[in-house]
Protein backbone atom coordinates (compact mmCIF):
# COMPACT_ATOMS: atom_id res chain seq x y z
CA UNK A 1 0.00 0.00 0.00
CA UNK A 2 1.69 3.19 -1.20
CA UNK A 3 1.02 6.86 -0.56
CA UNK A 4 -1.01 7.27 -3.77
CA UNK A 5 -3.44 4.54 -2.70
CA UNK A 6 -3.82 6.15 0.72
CA UNK A 7 -4.48 9.54 -0.89
CA UNK A 8 -6.99 8.19 -3.43
CA UNK A 9 -8.93 5.75 -1.29
CA UNK A 10 -8.31 6.99 2.25
CA UNK A 11 -8.28 10.79 1.98
CA UNK A 12 -9.92 11.85 -1.28
CA UNK A 13 -13.42 10.49 -0.46
CA UNK A 14 -13.61 12.70 2.64
CA UNK A 15 -12.38 15.74 0.73
CA UNK A 16 -15.06 15.16 -1.91
CA UNK A 17 -17.71 14.74 0.80
CA UNK A 18 -16.63 18.00 2.45
CA UNK A 19 -16.69 19.84 -0.88
CA UNK A 20 -20.07 18.35 -1.76
CA UNK A 21 -21.62 19.35 1.56
CA UNK A 22 -20.05 22.81 1.84
CA UNK A 23 -20.63 23.59 -1.84
CA UNK A 24 -24.30 22.63 -1.66
CA UNK A 25 -24.81 24.72 1.48
CA UNK A 26 -23.04 27.67 -0.15
CA UNK A 27 -25.09 27.34 -3.33
CA UNK A 28 -28.33 27.17 -1.38
CA UNK A 29 -27.42 30.24 0.68
CA UNK A 30 -26.18 32.46 -2.14
CA UNK A 31 -28.01 31.06 -5.16
CA UNK A 32 -31.24 29.56 -3.87
CA UNK A 33 -33.10 30.43 -7.05
CA UNK A 34 -30.37 28.70 -9.05
CA UNK A 35 -31.50 25.25 -7.83
CA UNK A 36 -33.02 24.54 -11.21
CA UNK A 37 -32.32 22.64 -14.41
CA UNK A 38 -32.72 25.84 -16.45
CA UNK A 39 -35.31 24.03 -18.50
CA UNK A 40 -35.06 24.37 -22.28
CA UNK A 41 -38.39 22.73 -23.03
CA UNK A 42 -39.66 25.87 -24.75
CA UNK A 43 -36.90 25.52 -27.36
CA UNK A 44 -37.50 21.84 -28.13
CA UNK A 45 -39.81 19.28 -26.51
CA UNK A 46 -39.98 16.19 -28.76
CA UNK A 47 -36.49 14.84 -28.06
CA UNK A 48 -36.71 16.00 -24.45
CA UNK A 49 -39.91 14.01 -23.89
CA UNK A 50 -38.04 10.83 -24.86
CA UNK A 51 -34.55 11.41 -23.50
CA UNK A 52 -35.62 12.98 -20.21
CA UNK A 53 -37.67 10.05 -18.85
CA UNK A 54 -35.13 7.51 -20.14
CA UNK A 55 -32.30 9.26 -18.34
CA UNK A 56 -34.05 10.10 -15.08
CA UNK A 57 -35.91 6.83 -14.50
CA UNK A 58 -32.88 4.81 -15.57
CA UNK A 59 -30.72 6.82 -13.18
CA UNK A 60 -33.10 6.12 -10.30
CA UNK A 61 -32.73 2.37 -10.84
CA UNK A 62 -28.95 2.74 -11.19
CA UNK A 63 -28.77 4.64 -7.89
CA UNK A 64 -30.94 2.03 -6.16
CA UNK A 65 -28.69 -0.73 -7.48
CA UNK A 66 -25.61 1.04 -6.15
CA UNK A 67 -27.19 1.41 -2.72
CA UNK A 68 -28.02 -2.29 -2.58
CA UNK A 69 -24.67 -3.40 -3.97
CA UNK A 70 -22.50 -1.15 -1.81
CA UNK A 71 -24.42 -0.85 1.44
CA UNK A 72 -26.07 -4.27 1.85
CA UNK A 73 -23.43 -6.81 2.98
CA UNK A 74 -23.22 -10.26 1.47
CA UNK A 75 -24.02 -11.86 4.82
CA UNK A 76 -27.45 -10.20 4.86
CA UNK A 77 -28.45 -11.49 1.43
CA UNK A 78 -27.31 -14.96 2.48
CA UNK A 79 -29.59 -14.82 5.53
CA UNK A 80 -32.41 -13.84 3.18
CA UNK A 81 -31.65 -16.99 1.14
CA UNK A 82 -30.60 -15.02 -1.93
CA UNK A 83 -27.93 -17.07 -3.66
CA UNK A 84 -24.88 -15.45 -5.24
CA UNK A 85 -25.93 -16.65 -8.67
CA UNK A 86 -29.37 -15.09 -8.35
CA UNK A 87 -27.94 -11.86 -6.93
CA UNK A 88 -25.39 -11.40 -9.72
CA UNK A 89 -27.88 -12.41 -12.43
CA UNK A 90 -30.34 -9.81 -11.13
CA UNK A 91 -27.59 -7.18 -10.90
CA UNK A 92 -26.49 -7.95 -14.45
CA UNK A 93 -30.01 -7.92 -15.89
CA UNK A 94 -31.63 -5.06 -13.98
CA UNK A 95 -28.46 -3.02 -13.53
CA UNK A 96 -27.41 -3.46 -17.13
CA UNK A 97 -30.85 -2.52 -18.44
CA UNK A 98 -31.03 0.55 -16.21
CA UNK A 99 -27.51 1.59 -17.20
CA UNK A 100 -28.26 1.23 -20.91
CA UNK A 101 -31.48 3.22 -20.53
CA UNK A 102 -29.61 5.97 -18.69
CA UNK A 103 -26.84 6.04 -21.28
CA UNK A 104 -29.36 6.13 -24.13
CA UNK A 105 -31.27 8.97 -22.49
CA UNK A 106 -28.08 10.94 -21.89
CA UNK A 107 -26.94 10.40 -25.49
CA UNK A 108 -30.29 11.68 -26.75
CA UNK A 109 -30.13 14.73 -24.48
CA UNK A 110 -26.58 15.50 -25.58
CA UNK A 111 -27.58 15.15 -29.24
CA UNK A 112 -30.46 17.54 -28.61
CA UNK A 113 -28.16 20.02 -26.88
CA UNK A 114 -25.69 19.97 -29.77
CA UNK A 115 -28.16 20.01 -32.67
CA UNK A 116 -30.77 22.51 -31.46
CA UNK A 117 -29.21 26.00 -31.72
CA UNK A 118 -31.30 27.57 -28.96
CA UNK A 119 -30.54 24.73 -26.54
CA UNK A 120 -26.85 24.82 -27.46
CA UNK A 121 -26.74 28.56 -26.79
CA UNK A 122 -28.25 27.99 -23.33
CA UNK A 123 -25.50 25.52 -22.37
CA UNK A 124 -23.41 26.86 -19.50
CA UNK A 125 -19.76 26.25 -18.72
CA UNK A 126 -20.70 23.98 -15.84
CA UNK A 127 -22.74 21.87 -18.25
CA UNK A 128 -19.73 21.45 -20.52
CA UNK A 129 -17.75 20.18 -17.54
CA UNK A 130 -20.41 17.89 -16.07
CA UNK A 131 -21.70 16.13 -19.19
CA UNK A 132 -18.37 14.48 -20.17
CA UNK A 133 -17.78 13.33 -16.59
CA UNK A 134 -21.32 11.96 -16.35
CA UNK A 135 -20.94 10.11 -19.64
CA UNK A 136 -17.59 8.66 -18.53
CA UNK A 137 -19.09 7.49 -15.23
CA UNK A 138 -21.88 5.67 -17.08
CA UNK A 139 -19.51 4.04 -19.58
CA UNK A 140 -17.18 2.86 -16.83
CA UNK A 141 -20.12 1.50 -14.85
CA UNK A 142 -21.51 -0.35 -17.86
CA UNK A 143 -18.07 -1.81 -18.55
CA UNK A 144 -17.77 -3.00 -14.96
CA UNK A 145 -21.24 -4.54 -15.17
CA UNK A 146 -20.38 -6.31 -18.41
CA UNK A 147 -17.21 -7.81 -16.92
CA UNK A 148 -19.34 -9.38 -14.18
CA UNK A 149 -20.98 -11.71 -16.70
CA UNK A 150 -18.03 -14.13 -16.80
CA UNK A 151 -17.80 -17.07 -14.41
CA UNK A 152 -14.51 -15.94 -12.85
CA UNK A 153 -15.56 -12.29 -12.58
CA UNK A 154 -14.34 -10.01 -9.82
CA UNK A 155 -16.69 -9.97 -6.83
CA UNK A 156 -17.03 -6.29 -5.99
CA UNK A 157 -18.95 -7.17 -2.82
CA UNK A 158 -15.73 -8.57 -1.38
CA UNK A 159 -13.68 -5.51 -2.33
CA UNK A 160 -15.32 -2.27 -3.43
CA UNK A 161 -18.32 -2.68 -1.12
CA UNK A 162 -16.08 -3.41 1.87
CA UNK A 163 -14.07 -0.26 1.15
CA UNK A 164 -17.21 1.84 0.74
CA UNK A 165 -18.73 0.74 4.05
CA UNK A 166 -15.42 1.23 5.83
CA UNK A 167 -15.54 4.93 4.93
CA UNK A 168 -18.55 5.40 7.21
CA UNK A 169 -16.63 3.78 10.06
CA UNK A 170 -13.86 6.37 9.54
CA UNK A 171 -11.43 3.50 9.03
CA UNK A 172 -10.94 3.21 5.24
CA UNK A 173 -9.98 -0.26 4.05
CA UNK A 174 -7.56 1.07 1.43
CA UNK A 175 -6.25 -2.34 0.23
CA UNK A 176 -9.80 -3.52 -0.52
CA UNK A 177 -10.13 -0.79 -3.14
CA UNK A 178 -6.50 -0.61 -4.24
CA UNK A 179 -6.61 -4.27 -5.34
CA UNK A 180 -9.82 -3.86 -7.35
CA UNK A 181 -9.66 -4.07 -11.17
CA UNK A 182 -8.84 -0.88 -13.04
CA UNK A 183 -12.37 -0.36 -14.35
CA UNK A 184 -13.79 -0.31 -10.82
CA UNK A 185 -11.16 2.13 -9.60
CA UNK A 186 -11.77 4.34 -12.62
CA UNK A 187 -15.50 4.21 -12.02
CA UNK A 188 -14.99 5.25 -8.38
CA UNK A 189 -12.66 8.13 -9.27
CA UNK A 190 -15.02 9.44 -11.94
CA UNK A 191 -17.91 9.15 -9.48
CA UNK A 192 -16.04 11.24 -6.93
CA UNK A 193 -15.26 13.83 -9.63
CA UNK A 194 -18.96 13.99 -10.44
CA UNK A 195 -19.90 14.57 -6.80
CA UNK A 196 -17.23 17.26 -6.54
CA UNK A 197 -18.81 19.11 -9.47
CA UNK A 198 -22.37 18.47 -8.30
CA UNK A 199 -22.95 21.60 -6.15
CA UNK A 200 -21.75 23.92 -8.92
CA UNK A 201 -23.84 22.52 -11.75
CA UNK A 202 -27.47 21.94 -12.65
CA UNK A 203 -27.32 18.59 -10.84
CA UNK A 204 -28.32 20.40 -7.64
CA UNK A 205 -31.90 20.37 -8.90
CA UNK A 206 -32.06 16.78 -7.59
CA UNK A 207 -32.50 18.32 -4.12
CA UNK A 208 -35.58 20.23 -5.24
CA UNK A 209 -37.68 17.20 -6.15
CA UNK A 210 -41.28 18.11 -5.17
CA UNK A 211 -41.64 15.38 -2.54
CA UNK A 212 -43.82 17.70 -0.49
CA UNK A 213 -46.60 17.25 -3.02
CA UNK A 214 -47.10 13.73 -1.68
CA UNK A 215 -48.30 15.05 1.68
CA UNK A 216 -49.64 18.51 0.91
CA UNK A 217 -53.42 19.19 0.96
CA UNK A 218 -55.38 19.54 -2.21
CA UNK A 219 -55.18 22.86 -3.98
CA UNK A 220 -58.49 24.76 -3.76
CA UNK A 221 -59.21 26.61 -6.97
CA UNK A 222 -61.54 29.58 -7.15
CA UNK A 223 -64.60 29.51 -9.30
CA UNK A 224 -64.45 31.10 -12.74
CA UNK A 225 -67.71 32.96 -11.92
CA UNK A 226 -66.84 36.26 -10.24
CA UNK A 227 -68.35 36.67 -6.80
CA UNK A 228 -70.68 39.58 -6.14
CA UNK A 229 -68.99 42.17 -3.94
CA UNK A 230 -70.56 42.62 -0.53
CA UNK A 231 -71.99 46.03 0.22
CA UNK A 232 -73.24 47.09 3.63
CA UNK A 233 -76.98 47.88 3.63
CA UNK A 234 -76.34 51.34 5.02
CA UNK A 235 -74.21 52.17 1.95
CA UNK A 236 -76.62 50.92 -0.69
CA UNK A 237 -78.45 53.47 -2.76
CA UNK A 238 -81.71 53.39 -4.66
CA UNK A 239 -80.00 51.98 -7.75
CA UNK A 240 -78.52 49.04 -5.88
CA UNK A 241 -79.23 45.60 -7.29
CA UNK A 242 -80.94 44.54 -4.05
CA UNK A 243 -83.32 47.48 -4.07
CA UNK A 244 -86.25 45.51 -5.62
CA UNK A 245 -85.87 42.85 -2.96
CA UNK A 246 -85.99 45.43 -0.21
CA UNK A 247 -89.11 47.00 -1.73
CA UNK A 248 -90.88 43.63 -1.74
CA UNK A 249 -89.91 43.09 1.89
CA UNK A 250 -91.36 46.50 2.88
CA UNK A 251 -94.54 45.72 0.94
CA UNK A 252 -95.14 42.57 2.99
CA UNK A 253 -94.80 44.39 6.29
Amino acid sequence: MNHIDIALWGVLPYLVLALFTAGTAWRYHYDRFGFTTRSSQLHESRLLSIGGPLFHFGLLFVAAGHVVGLVVPESLTERLHVTEGLYHANALLVGGTAGLATAAGLALLLYRRLKVPAVRAATSRSDRAVYPVLAAVLLAGLTATATGASADAYDYRQGVSVWFRSLFALDPDVPAMAHAPLVYRLHALLGMALFALWPFSRLVHAFTAPLGYLARPYVVYRSRTPARPYRHPALTGPDDADAPLRKRRRAHR
